[in-house]
């Protein structure tokens, strides 16, 4: 059981925003600032990583015997939603002003495709609890890289002199697409 190909194969040469395109909503909102995608990121390694493990426990320990298959999309869910809920009250309680900064982002969390999507991909590729929790850590790395990747292009493009026509979504999502590109190169190094 080789973790490394999961790990590179997770946050480079495929990574869960700019190659399989999920979480796109938290990637294009929070990318303002390094400090608040910084903050959206380590709370979605922490989701992310615990609603990977809890959903694989749920499927393999309740759904799976049970012959429930057609739950799993709705549990996970309720997982992932407690989760984000949990992460709300200590954000609130621990770091006031990074809770403002996040604002509608972070109860947005509950419904990241991404996070709902490495809980599925986990069982899809019929991974084992090791390969989940690895998995799912480096997914949401992969998610952390490529959001303050593009909050720190953001920041540095509002110092720039550009036509009007370019500022916003447009060379957003124009930049998204480039280092979309760039991530391709990692594709072909690693196969699992």
């Amino acid at each position: 059981m080789d973790l490394l190909p999961i790990i590179f194969v997770a946050i480079l040469a495929n990574n869960i925003v700019l190659m399989q395109f999920l979480g796109i909503c938290p990637y294009m909102g929070v990318t303002q600032r390094v400090e608040t995608s910084l903050g959206m990121g380590m709370g979605v390694i922490f989701v992310m990583t615990l609603a990977a493990v809890i959903s694989w426990l749920i499927f393999y320990g309740i759904l799976e015997p049970l012959n429930l298959h057609y739950l799993r999309t709705i549990s996970f869910i309720l997982v992932i939603s407690s989760l984000v809920q949990l992460v709300e009250i200590v954000l609130k309680k621990t770091n006031p002003t990074l809770f403002r900064a996040l604002g509608i982002y972070l109860p947005l969390m509950t419904t990241n495709c991404a996070i709902l999507g490495v809980a599925i991909l986990n069982i899809d590729q019929g991974h084992n609890i090791i390969q989940t929790i690895v998995y799912a850590i480096a997914a949401a790395i992969g998610f952390t890289i490529a959001v303050v990747v593009m909050a720190g292009i953001r920041e540095r493009m509002e110092l720039v002199s550009m036509s009007s026509f370019l500022r916003g979504a447009s060379v957003t999502l124009v930049t998204a697409g480039i280092l979309s590109l760039a991530f391709m190169g990692f594709a072909g190094m690693v196969t699992l």
